[in-house]
């Protein structure tokens, strides 16, 4: 009797069966509001390349969200476009086998390669003068950079929408929020939506009085970063013991009886990357220009005359200053102070 050619196997949609895909690595990253571009793409690339470490080979899927970053339009601002359009898409894609952004789902139609660069470096075109500021020119630029005309605040619900999140703490998740204006009305802030940040009691007083929006915005990512632990306190205590083994504090650092110019010098040396050699090379110059500083670009909050955040960024405005009078430094050096991660301890 002649035997019967078997038939293929189907599976349960009615396909050929064939042999599983191999599962991929998903890397998640939601550019916060706090996040300007050097802090989003060094957070991404180091992602990024720690599973290129780990795990050579094996697909990468990154998926790319955005909290906040709108324009005067309800469009993406300029930082986010950067980081979807020519971070994510033009510099990480060879590196990953699928990169999902607001917009779209882009597969990579070449073979994923696994020699991302061991450093990320970031370059400006000379001309991009209307990306940064110059420290020379006070008051400060606020982030919005198109004038609003509204005269009462947002609601608490108008503000978590713009950020895309709950209207809690963004240093750390707790309620009630306050609504905290990143740049004061006073210092030439308005009522925009994308003037204000939600911010606990406790965090709203510490935040700086600046006319600096992107500094705010690096204050809280540091806040952030420095109070991680207090996200955990409310926690049940099997999930602090997984925070404390994956090496993460599960209770805020009491910094209250610090004194006034320790606490300064803290904040100079894990936000604005401050050396033991700039400290000790203050100087009468130094601290003429900071009072310029002071009297130009801040203001006074909850009625509180020594705001550590506040001084801070005013002493670090002025040393910057100085060093452009002098010809070592500029807008778009290194020295800039919001492009890196804090290692707080």
């Amino acid at each position: 009797m002649p035997m019967k050619k078997p038939r293929k196997r189907k599976n349960q949609t009615g396909g050929v069966r064939r042999p599983a895909a191999q599962k991929a690595i998903l890397i998640y990253h939601d550019m916060a509001v706090y996040e300007n571009f050097e802090r989003c793409a060094r957070r991404i690339f180091e992602v990024v390349k720690n599973a290129q470490r780990r795990m050579p080979g094996k697909p990468r899927h990154l998926l790319l969200r955005v909290q906040g970053h709108r324009n005067a339009a309800g469009g993406f601002d300029h930082d986010a476009l950067e980081i979807i359009q020519n971070f994510t898409l033009k510099y990480l894609l060879p590196y990953l086998t699928q990169v999902t952004t607001p917009f779209h789902t882009i597969e990579n139609n070449r073979r994923q390669r696994d020699d991302l660069p061991d450093e990320l470096r970031i370059e400006y075109p000379a001309d991009d003068a209307g990306f940064w500021y110059d420290v020379d020119l006070l008051p400060l630029r606020p982030r919005e950079t198109t004038a609003s005309d509204r005269r009462t605040a947002p609601s608490l619900k108008a503000i978590s929408q713009y950020l895309d999140m709950e209207d809690n703490c963004l240093v750390c998740w707790r309620k009630p929020a306050e609504r905290a204006h990143v740049v004061p009305l006073s210092l030439g802030g308005s009522m925009d939506v994308r003037n204000f940040a939600l911010l606990c009691a406790d965090h709203h007083k510490q935040a700086p009085d600046i006319a600096d929006a992107e500094a705010f915005w690096a204050w809280v990512d540091y806040a952030e970063i420095r109070d991680s632990g207090s996200k955990w306190e409310e926690a049940s205590a099997d999930i602090k013991e997984w925070v404390r083994e994956h090496g993460g504090r599960t209770e805020m650092q009491d910094r209250s009886e610090e004194e006034f110019l320790a606490a300064v010098r803290f904040e100079l040396q894990y936000l604005y990357g401050w050396s033991d050699a700039d400290f000790d090379a203050t100087s009468w110059d130094l601290l003429h220009e900071y009072h310029q500083v002071l009297d130009a670009a801040t203001g006074k909050h909850f009625g509180v005359e020594k705001k550590v955040a506040t001084h801070a960024w005013a002493y670090h405005i002025a040393k910057r200053r100085i060093a452009r009078k002098h010809g070592t430094g500029s807008p778009l050096s290194a020295d800039h102070p919001w492009t890196g991660v804090w290692p707080v301890p």
